[in-house]
């Protein structure tokens, strides 16, 4: 009996201080909730009875009343940052006076967003310059004396061994008639019997093709053969005229399926002098003064007297330095099989000092090689000063020497012995 009563009298008294811990937590929470009713009423009743026209002069009745009902709709609060100052009307977009306070200068570095619009100041701005693709320019330099340009590109199948040739557009051609009627036609060389053609399109200068051609050949012979684009004028009586010609070897490209080559060449004329004797060389000089480099470009050769006559036959230039006579230096350009006019386009540099100039002289020898042969001389050219040569090839260096860091470009007769 008597436990049953302690239970009951522990049970009385656990109950009476749980009621009472809650009537404690909710009188607490009645008691918070009234004291924030009481600050945001102490806080809005200023704007309240706050005039519009004391922060915003010069304004209409129905704006000023606008503005006091948004402020009584949504409070409105001036930062801390902000007190002090005299507001001037944003509506006319005028700057904002700075305060006489003077503690209220605004500091350097970062700014938060309790900063007023008149403090406010342009972190940096975009240059259009910046963002623009590089022009292309190769429509519109075209240097002086230039017969017209000529855009196409290449690509290489290897599986199916197809060079495929995409005819793309020609630029400022010169006729010799007002009127012009373009086509081109497409060599693979030293194939010179078989070509493919364009359509011929009728009265224009910048004629525009977008064509493809596609030449059969073998992934090794790739890199020996040369296209060439001969560009001519239809005129009225179905003449036809060579306007220009573009050589472009393909030994020193990566052609594969998925680089496509886009390229264009200026037109170079046609040399209409007859090959002489054993053949012709085209190249180019240049002496660079300051850097003391001789720089020789070997372009093409033609008419060259093979003595066999096949594709075993490789022909190369040997291009030589010589001072008072002695070898100094000696370079070779890469073979070309079976032609009788070979395109090489490649470029060697030599140190010269321009003291060495008046003593100093280059030999060009075209050879031919067969395998299990000895080396053959098809013929040899020497440009330099008048203690060595005379005419074209005198004429060619004294033009290099007038004209430093400028490529000097001409055509000279092979010699069979020197």
């Amino acid at each position: 009996m008597m436990t049953e009563q302690a239970v009951a009298l522990a049970g009385g008294i656990i109950g009476g201080i749980l009621l009472f811990v809650l009537i404690g937590i909710t009188a607490y929470l009645l008691w918070k909730k009234f004291c924030c009713l009481l600050s945001y009423e102490k806080l809005s009743s200023p704007v309240k009875t706050t005039n519009a026209h004391a922060l915003f002069q010069d304004q209409s009745t129905s704006e000023t009343q606008l503005k006091s009902t948004r402020s009584r709709s949504v409070p409105f609060i001036i930062p801390p940052t902000l007190h002090g100052r005299d507001w001037i009307n944003l509506m006319n977009e005028e700057h904002v006076q700075e305060g006489s306070d003077p503690y209220m200068i605004p500091q350097s570095g970062p700014r938060s967003s309790f900063h007023s619009l008149a403090g406010a100041y342009v972190v940096g701005t975009i240059n259009p310059e910046l963002y623009k693709f590089p022009e292309d320019k190769s429509e519109t330099d075209f240097p002086e004396g230039n017969i017209g340009r000529l855009w196409f590109s290449i690509e290489y199948e290897k599986e199916s061994e197809r060079l495929l040739v995409s005819l793309i557009k020609v630029r400022k051609l010169q006729p010799p008639a007002d009127s012009c009627s373009p086509f081109v036609k497409i060599y693979l060389l030293p194939d010179e019997r078989s070509y493919l053609q364009s359509k011929t399109k009728r009265k224009t200068l910048n004629p525009q093709f977008d064509e493809n051609f596609v030449f059969q050949v073998s992934s090794k012979m790739l890199l020996q053969r040369t296209l060439k684009f001969l560009v001519y004028h239809v005129d009225k009586q179905k003449k036809h005229h060579l306007l220009g010609q573009v050589t472009f070897p393909l030994k020193n490209q990566t052609l594969t399926d998925d680089n496509k080559l886009v390229i264009w060449r200026d037109l170079e004329k046609e040399n209409l002098e007859p090959p002489s004797e054993h053949g012709d060389i085209q190249f180019s000089l240049s002496y660079n003064d300051y850097l003391g480099r001789l720089t020789v470009v070997v372009l093409r050769a033609r008419g060259l007297k093979l003595q066999e006559k096949s594709h075993a036959v490789s022909v190369y230039v040997k291009v030589s330095l010589m001072n008072h006579n002695k070898l100094i230096k000696s370079k070779k350009t890469t073979a070309v099989l079976g032609s009788p006019n070979p395109v090489y386009n490649e470029t060697f540099s030599f140190k010269a000092d321009q003291t060495e100039l008046d003593t100093a002289s280059l030999s060009l020898s075209v050879l031919q090689s067969i395998k299990g042969e000895k080396t053959h001389l098809l013929g040899r050219v020497i440009v330099g000063p008048f203690m060595y040569t005379r005419g074209k090839e005198l004429e060619h260096w004294n033009e290099m020497i007038s004209k430093p860091k400028e490529l000097v470009k001409r055509w000279h007769a092979l010699c069979h012995s020197m």
